[in-house]
């Protein structure tokens, strides 16, 4: 039973014949010529980021927030009144002494006039002062010289006083001699008289001397209101302090403005780069390195200028609002210092409209 079911199962199957090219490793990829072509700009690509980086980068500071700066100078009144003239329009280019506007000027005339006016008046009085101690000097003069007569006169009548009193009584009069007493008091009375006319004189001399300072006091007090008056007036006519041009222009002819009242405005071409660097970027950049300066409204064109100077502080001790790092919690943030960037030939400046503002991008060259 046993041997029929056995022969009863089919033969169990052989492995497939396996070929000869089946049993080798396969082949090596062989890498074709467009491989290392790509291979070999890869490799320029590289080579040409670190020439770049080597010569164009790594050898500067740079930061685009920068900006040209300038001392903008703003004109205003120095006295109120109306403008009767206004000789400037909105960015025009003026010289230093040149005539911006008038403001109305006949109430400083009226003050020039009225010192003047004081100023004659207090040099005529110098003269009287100085006429009158003329005259009280003569008449001091003249008492000085009725002093020795008078002097004269009394000695004269003292001494027959005692020549009729040494004489016998029967030979004088009792009557003589009290004349010549009384002669004698009387010549006394008329020296002392004299002496005392002598030093009011003397002292009206002096008296009239001190009314002269007084008067030249009061000439000087005239002539510093004249000088003031005519200030005044020549305030009156507002000239520009240095060569520029008009910006910001808010005044009108026929406007009344008041004193520190900001008139227009002169920008200068006297112009150089305030650049904010961070701290980070400072330990490489010294005074009178040279910069590369690209100004955003010039595209194509550099201009060539050194570092001047640092700010003595960051930004932000100068806001407004400093930061108190010394309470609450504290993060650190990387500060910026304005470092002054000057131009090397400011005649180049000329050719192009450069204003205060603008924004620049200048490369300081640090090695």
């Amino acid at each position: 039973m046993e041997e029929k079911t056995t022969a009863s199962q089919p033969p169990p199957a052989l492995p497939p014949p396996v070929s000869e090219a089946a049993s080798l490793p396969p082949p090596r990829r062989r890498f074709g010529p467009g491989f290392f072509i790509f291979l070999v700009f890869v490799l320029l690509a590289i080579f040409g980021a670190a020439y770049y980086y080597v010569r164009f980068v790594a050898p500067y500071e740079t930061t685009d927030d920068a900006f040209i700066e300038s001392y903008v100078t703003f004109v205003s009144p120095r006295v109120s009144g109306p403008v009767t003239k206004l000789l400037v329009t909105d960015n025009q280019r003026v010289k230093a002494g040149d005539v911006l506007l008038e403001i109305d000027p006949r109430d400083f005339q009226t003050l020039v006039d009225q010192a003047a006016a004081d100023l004659a008046t207090a040099n005529s009085r110098v003269g009287q002062a100085e006429t009158r101690v003329t005259v009280d000097q003569a008449k001091a003069d003249q008492q000085n010289a009725a002093l020795p007569a008078a002097q004269a006169a009394a000695d004269r009548a003292e001494a027959d006083r005692l020549r009729y009193e040494s004489v016998q009584s029967n030979a004088v009069s009792s009557s003589q001699i009290d004349l010549a007493k009384a002669q004698a008091k009387s010549a006394a009375a008329e020296v002392a008289v004299a002496r005392n006319q002598a030093r009011a004189a003397a002292a009206q001399v002096e008296l009239d001397r001190a009314d002269i300072q007084t008067a030249r006091a009061q000439v000087q007090q005239a002539r510093t209101r004249l000088e003031q008056a005519q200030l005044q007036l020549s305030y009156a006519t507002i000239t520009a302090p240095r060569d520029g041009r008009v910006t910001r222009r808010t005044v009108e002819q026929g406007a009344y403005v008041q004193t520190g009242q900001a008139l227009l405005a002169l920008v200068p071409d006297d112009l150089w780069v305030v650049a904010n660097f961070k701290e980070t970027q400072l330990g490489r950049i010294r005074t009178n390195q040279p910069v590369l300066i690209r100004v955003d409204a010039c595209p194509g064109h550099q201009f060539k200028g050194r570092v001047d100077s640092f700010q003595a502080g960051s930004g932000a001790v100068f806001s407004l609002l400093p930061p108190e790092n010394a309470v609450g919690n504290y993060v650190k943030v990387v500060q910026r210092l304005p470092v002054k960037i000057i131009f090397d030939d400011p005649a180049d400046l000329s050719q192009f409209n450069l204003v205060p503002g603008m924004s620049v991008e200048p490369r300081v060259r640090v090695q």
